[in-house]
């Protein structure tokens, strides 16, 4: 069922670069119908509902948890991907910059946040990152007042079903 309803949370671990463990014909015959079940609109939402959610509860004022930057930037840039490409937005944080920044100061300013988080520095309460909090306010507010509706096909569970009766039979098959 969250494969049907293209759940984002199952595309980004169906397409994770890291794998703790995996039944690797099962997980590749559902890789193989991402392409049937991908819908770019749930995606949306589903990104969009994360940014506004996050901004609201962590970076509105002048004292802000400043590694939630990461929480809101993060879906604010799979937004982009989903509207710029027709593929499955990526894991990773550094191909959405990559793919959907193009601004200069933007990037420096994202790349100098990664650079503190990953040199371990504490990204807890701290004043509010200027550029990064007019970024995610001119992203959010048009973003908001979108409508999109889904215009592909209907799909059906049949294909679902059938990759879950053949994993079913594999799995108890390994046993």
């Amino acid at each position: 069922m969250l494969l049907r309803k293209s759940n984002p949370p199952l595309l980004e671990w169906l397409n994770s670069p890291i794998i703790y463990r995996q039944h690797v014909g099962i997980t590749d015959r559902i890789r193989q119908l991402l392409p049937d079940y991908y819908s770019p609109v749930a995606c949306f939402h589903h990104y969009l509902n994360m940014a506004q959610g996050n901004f609201k509860e962590y970076l509105r004022g002048d004292i802000v948890w400043v590694k939630k930057y990461f929480y809101v930037l993060r879906p604010l840039l799979a937004i982009r991907w989903i509207e710029e490409s027709d593929v499955i937005v990526p894991m990773t944080l550094g191909a959405l910059i990559e793919k959907t920044i193009h601004d200069g100061e933007l990037k420096a300013t994202i790349a100098d946040l990664i650079h503190r988080k990953h040199n371990g520095a504490e990204l807890d309460r701290g004043p509010a990152i200027p550029r990064l909090s007019r970024f995610i306010k001119d992203e959010l507010d048009p973003l908001s007042k979108k409508d999109l509706k889904d215009h592909r096909a209907k799909r059906t569970s049949d294909k679902l079903n059938e990759v879950f009766r053949t994993s079913l039979i594999e799995a108890w098959d390994d046993a």
